[in-house]
C-alpha cells in the first residue's frame, strides 16, 4: 500500500516538547517503519486467535527499547518524562495501526503503573521480561456486569485472604494479550475488606485459571481479548499489589494513565486519517477542479486540523503533569474522550471523500485498498473502552461543578 505525505511533518511544530520526546517520537517512528508497518494490514484484517497474536511487531518494538521508554534507569529508558514519552509512541504506534496501540497500551502503560506498587523482588522479577517484549502482560479489571463501574460491591471476582496469600475465584472480560499473556494485574473484591477491593499479579500458568476462546470483533483485531476465569486458583501474599484493600487506587492511577494513552491513540489514527484525506483532495478530480478546491472541504479539513492540533495538545499537557508529579483526573478524561471523538469525525469524513474506494476493502480489479474500512473499524472502540467518553465526561463534570452536586 503505497504511502502519503504527513501533514504533521511541515503543519505541526512539537516546539515546546523536551529534546528526549522529540527524539523518541523519531526512534518511535523508525521503528514503527521497519517492525509493524510491513505486518499492519494483515494484523487489521485477520480473525483473532492465539496463533494470530502480533508477535513479530509485538518484539520488533520491543527490540527497539520502545517497551523500556516507561521505566526509571534501573529497568528502562530513565527519561525525565516518561509519561509524555509513552504517550508520544502509543501515538505513532496509532497512525499505522490502532490495535497495536491498544496492545501497547496494556503492555506500557496500564501493567507498568501497577508493577509500581510491586515488592521490588517482584519488579526485578517481572519487569525484564515486559521490557524485552519476552512476556505479554495483561490487565483485568472488566467483568461481564461491569466495565465502567468498578466499585468493589460491583465486583464478583473474589480474591479470600489464606495463611499464605489469597484464593481468587471469578470471571475477567475483554481482557487484552490474555490469550498469549504470562501474567496479569487483576483487580478483585476483597473478602475481608468490608467492600474494598485488592489488586494481584496472578502467573496465568497458575491451577485454576482458565483462558476463554478469543472474541471475535468488529475491529482492533490485533488487540485480542478474552475471557480470563479463575477458580480457587492461589496468589502468593508478595504478589499483592501495594496491599490489600487499596486495589481501586491501583487501578484507577493506572487507568488515568491508559486513558491518556488512548488519547494518544486517537491522535495517531486521526493524523493518519487526515493526511489520506489531504491526498486525496489533492489527486481526486471533480467537475474539472481538484475535489479539494470545494470550499466544504477546505473549511472541514481545517476544522479537523485544528482539533488534532487541540487533541495532541490535551494528551501532551495531561501527561507532562503525571512527569511533574501532579494529579491529571480531569486532563486525562478530557484527553481520552476528544482524542478520540476527533479519530472516529476525522475517519468518517475521509471515507466520505474516497467515496467508494474508502468504503471497500480492497477493489478487485486492482487491488487498491486505502484501509478507511479498517480504522473505520478500530475507531470506535476508542470511545468504549478505558471507560466510556460517557463516563470521562462525568469525570470533568464531577471537578467542574463539585461532587456535592454531580455525584
Amino acid at each position: 500500500m503505497p504511502t502519503v505525505p504527513r501533514t504533521q511533518d511541515r503543519f505541526s511544530h512539537d516546539v515546546w516538547l523536551p529534546a528526549e520526546t522529540i527524539e523518541v517520537r523519531e526512534r518511535a517512528r523508525k521503528a514503527v517503519t521497519t517492525h509493524l508497518a510491513p505486518y499492519a494490514r494483515e494484523i487489521g484484517q485477520r480473525t483473532e486467535s492465539p496463533e494470530s497474536f502480533p508477535w513479530a511487531a509485538f518484539r520488533g518494538l520491543a527490540a527497539e527499547d520502545l517497551f523500556a521508554v516507561p521505566f526509571d534507569a534501573e529497568y528502562g529508558a530513565g527519561l525525565e518524562h516518561p509519561m509524555l514519552a509513552t504517550c508520544t509512541v502509543a501515538e505513532e504506534i496509532a497512525y499505522e495501526s490502532s490495535s497495536m496501540a491498544g496492545v501497547y497500551d496494556g503492555q506500557c502503560i496500564l501493567v507498568p503503573q501497577t508493577l509500581t506498587f510491586a515488592q521490588p523482588e517482584v519488579q526485578a522479577r517481572l519487569i525484564p521480561e515486559l521490557v524485552s517484549g519476552a512476556t505479554a502482560f495483561s490487565f483485568a479489571t472488566t467483568e461481564p456486569e461491569t466495565s465502567s463501574d468498578l466499585t468493589a460491591e460491583r465486583l464478583s471476582t473474589v480474591a479470600e485472604r489464606t495463611a499464605t496469600g489469597f484464593v481468587v475465584s471469578g470471571r475477567k472480560r475483554w481482557i487484552t494479550n490474555s490469550v498469549v499473556a504470562g501474567w496479569v494485574s487483576v483487580l478483585c473484591r476483597d473478602g475481608k475488606s468490608g467492600g474494598r477491593a485488592t489488586m494481584l499479579l496472578v502467573d496465568l500458568t497458575s491451577a485454576g485459571v482458565t483462558i476463554g476462546s478469543p472474541d471475535l470483533k468488529m475491529g482492533h483485531r490485533g488487540q485480542i481479548t478474552a475471557d480470563i476465569v479463575f477458580e480457587d486458583v492461589e496468589v502468593p501474599a508478595d504478589q499483592v499489589l501495594w496491599e490489600a484493600g487499596q486495589g481501586m487506587r491501583v487501578a484507577l492511577s493506572a487507568l488515568v494513565r491508559g486513558r491518556i494513552g488512548i488519547g494518544a491513540a486517537g491522535v495517531g489514527l486521526a493524523q493518519a486519517a487526515l493526511d489520506l484525506a489531504v491526498e486525496r483532495l489533492r489527486s481526486r478530480h471533480v467537475f474539472g477542479a481538484p475535489l479539494g478546491a470545494m470550499q466544504h472541504w477546505q473549511f472541514t479539513m481545517a476544522k479537523h486540523a485544528t482539533d488534532i492540533e487541540a487533541a495532541r495538545s490535551l494528551y501532551q499537557k495531561a501527561a507532562l503533569l503525571l512527569d511533574k508529579g501532579h494529579s491529571a483526573e480531569p486532563e486525562a478524561a478530557m484527553a481520552k474522550a476528544y482524542g478520540t471523538r476527533v479519530a472516529n469525525d476525522i475517519v468518517r469524513d475521509a471515507i466520505q471523500i474516497h467515496g467508494a474506494l474508502g468504503f471497500a476493502r480492497q477493489v478487485g480489479a486492482t487491488g487498491e485498498s486505502v484501509r478507511l474500512e479498517e480504522m473505520y473499524r478500530d475507531a470506535k472502540i476508542l470511545e468504549i473502552f478505558e471507560g466510556a467518553n460517557e463516563l470521562q465526561h462525568w469525570i470533568v463534570a464531577r471537578h467542574l461543578i463539585g461532587r456535592d452536586v454531580t455525584g
